[in-house]
């Protein structure tokens, strides 16, 4: 077994890998292994199989693998699963794969938050209509544009970016300031798209993400200024209805426990919870 500290170089081996799982799993990706690499001390495992080792939330040791599950032996599976807390993220559809000697749970705090594209880019329903509201004010009070993220408006999104951090007035290290940063600065080689948008001729906010299955976008970024009311129900509402029409799902990813981010994420109503099951021997 040889293990590598998770480095932008492993992108030759993870990227085309992780695209064939079919999941809409958030953690399936590389550009979000590679831009928390930090903060989960991720290596990449080699041996019969690769795998991706990680440090959870809440500092437990575990195993991501870099396929569906049920393509690995199980004998083969319980003999490495030993040296960790658990086996992590495993979709729900894999949980049949494990036999007795396993066993399994989730946390709501590592639970991805899904929605339709339909529901984003309508805000249709009772539950919805404040978001209705606000983009009307948005669409009512300013003059606005959407330009294609890309390198040469990359000043205006860290303009966006640290305008979003002092108004929240947070330790950068304890959000995901520099994450967000260094995938602006990585578009290209993390192969991730989005969307940036202007108020008044100045920057306002952007979306950045990409294709985690074959139907669902991923947003791993999405950051606007408060001074513009309405700023994050347009980016999400615009951007849903600029979307491919193959994509049917948004992933807004995860809320880490943290009541700020399940408040903000719950208000736009999910479809469906996506959960990530944590897999261990029994002792």
């Amino acid at each position: 077994m040889k293990s590598e500290v998770l480095e932008l170089r492993h992108k030759e081996i993870l990227f085309e890998k992780l695209k064939q799982v079919e999941t809409k799993i958030s953690e399936y990706s590389f550009a979000n292994l590679f831009l928390f690499r930090n903060n989960h001390k991720y290596n990449v495992i080699y041996d019969k199989e690769i795998f991706i080792e990680g440090v959870s939330y809440d500092n437990k040791k575990y195993l991501m693998p870099t396929v569906e599950i049920f393509k690995l032996d199980r004998l083969y599976l319980k003999e490495i699963a030993r040296g960790y807390d658990f086996i992590f993220p495993i979709d729900e559809k894999w949980l049949d794969y494990f036999d007795d000697d396993f066993e399994y749970h989730f946390r709501d705090g590592d639970t991805d938050y899904i929605y339709t594209v339909e529901k984003i880019s309508t805000f249709k329903g009772r539950k919805l209509h404040k978001k209705r509201n606000l983009l009307k004010q948005f669409i009512t009070n300013y003059s606005y544009e959407s330009k294609p993220l890309l390198k040469d408006n990359l000043v205006d999104a860290i303009d966006i970016l640290d305008t979003w951090l002092e108004e929240i007035g947070e330790d950068p290290n304890k959000t995901d300031y520099y994450q967000c940063k260094e995938a602006l600065n990585l578009m290209d080689e993390l192969v991730i798209c989005g969307i940036i948008y202007y108020a008044e001729n100045e920057p306002a906010g952007f979306i950045l993400g990409e294709e985690i299955d074959s139907e669902t976008f991923v947003l791993h970024f999405a950051k606007g200024k408060r001074k513009f009311k309405g700023a994050y129900q347009f980016i999400y509402n615009d951007f849903a209805k600029r979307l491919p029409k193959k994509y049917k799902y948004l992933n807004f990813e995860q809320d880490l426990g943290k009541m700020a981010l399940r408040v903000a994420k719950s208000s736009y109503v999910p479809d469906f919870m996506y959960k990530k099951y944590r897999v261990s021997l029994k002792k």
